[in-house]
């Protein structure tokens, strides 16, 4: 289609991370689809990003995640020196389309204050849409930079700017869901997963309460803030308690987690993640905010292994009840369906992931959203970025 797009995944991991990045784990299932579809892939992210691309734009030679247990005023100038490169190639070189940005709050300032000049702009919203006020209410884009969501809950609790702007949701793909109905059944162990970052919105203690007072067995699976592995947190400065999520792991999660009852194992990848996953009796999310898109509910469909969740957020738009997963209303709610997750069939799951959720069917869309974005911006100038 000879189409050249500049993704911009930011300065924080590498695309692929090594396990846990949810924002980078998107940007490498999303690219290797659009090189299929003909788009040609600058990608913006750090230097030792392994992603085949056709060309790769860095600022910083390695991640810079760990930074962000400093304070604000020691980092807060990280996003921005990626911005800059990003900008400094936008008004150095003619072959780029469109950017596809995927960066929090500053790739959408910096590229809706770039005006005119900054060229067609769709900037992925990946997060709580909650946060940024500030920014969010007074987006003015114009026809130049388009919004997207990774769910339509999420884009429905956006404020009006942010709304008006927006081109529609895209939900998120998992390479599991290709096939994912021909994946021979895996025999089911006794434990339920909790897969991802640990942290308060995520909820696990709320699951490792539940595990306790239900009876059954909890692993935990991701990082607390920058620390991978639960000896990494144990041979942690002080500092580490200037975490949000060290601290929430300190007083919330870890009195419950035993080393019985509930497990800590900290990040898993790869083929590891993926047995553990398969293995699991369920996947559980004892969401305490509105999840936005749920790539570890989709990866774990696609692994046959059913959802049970609190309802917030894209879950109903992911899991159907009494099919693919049990919804309940709180914490109450999951008490009572905890021992009837095992009645699902591991199957549906699977053929609900293969129908919905693969790279394929989420690059398609993608490619829709830039030519949209494309037309829009080709209108008449437009005002100034902010309101």
């Amino acid at each position: 289609m000879g189409l050249t797009v500049l993704m911009n995944a930011g300065p924080w991991l590498p695309v692929p991370p090594p396990g846990y990045g949810g924002i980078e784990n998107v940007v490498a299932t999303l690219v290797p689809e659009l090189r299929r579809l003909g788009v040609r892939v600058v990608l913006a992210s750090t230097g030792d990003a392994t992603l085949p691309v056709d060309e790769l734009l860095s600022v910083f030679p390695d991640g810079q995640f760990g930074a962000l247990q400093r304070p604000y005023n020691q980092v807060c100038g990280i996003s921005q020196a990626h911005l800059f490169g990003v900008v400094r190639a936008l008004r150095e070189r003619d072959d780029i389309d469109l950017v596809h940005d995927h960066v929090e709050a500053v790739g959408l300032a910096v590229l809706a204050a770039m005006g005119p000049d900054g060229g067609p702009a769709l900037h992925t919203l990946h997060w709580d849409l909650g946060k940024h006020p500030d920014l969010y209410g007074c987006l003015d884009g114009g026809d130049r930079v388009r919004v997207n969501g990774v769910s339509a809950a999420q884009l429905g609790r956006a404020p009006r700017a942010l709304r008006d702007h927006s081109v529609g949701h895209v939900h998120l793909a998992t390479p599991l869901a290709v096939h994912a109905a021909r994946r021979p059944p895996v025999r089911k162990s006794g434990h339920q997963v909790i897969l991802g970052r640990i942290t308060p919105g995520k909820g696990q203690h709320v699951g490792a309460r539940l595990a306790h007072r239900a009876g059954f067995d909890l692993v935990l699976a991701g990082p607390v803030g920058p620390y991978r592995r639960p000896e990494e947190l144990a041979a942690a400065g002080p500092e580490a308690g200037q975490n949000p999520d060290v601290r929430y792991w300190r007083e919330q999660v870890a009195p419950l987690v035993d080393g019985d009852r509930v497990r800590w194992i900290g990040t898993v990848a790869g083929a590891a993640r993926d047995d553990l996953v398969a293995a699991a009796r369920a996947s559980l999310f004892p969401l305490c905010w509105e999840e936005p898109g749920g790539t570890a509910v989709i990866e774990s469909l696609a692994l046959g292994t059913p959802v049970l969740a609190i309802g917030r957020g894209c879950l109903p738009e992911l899991v159907e009840h009494g099919r693919t997963g049990l919804l309940a209303d709180d914490e109450e709610g999951l008490a009572d369906l905890v021992w009837q997750v095992g009645d699902l069939d591991e199957r549906e799951c699977r053929r609900e992931a293969g129908s919905r959720f693969t790279p394929t069917i989420m690059a398609e869309r993608y490619v829709e959203l830039y030519e949209r974005v494309r037309d829009s911006a080709a209108g008449p100038a437009t005002a100034p970025a902010l309101r």
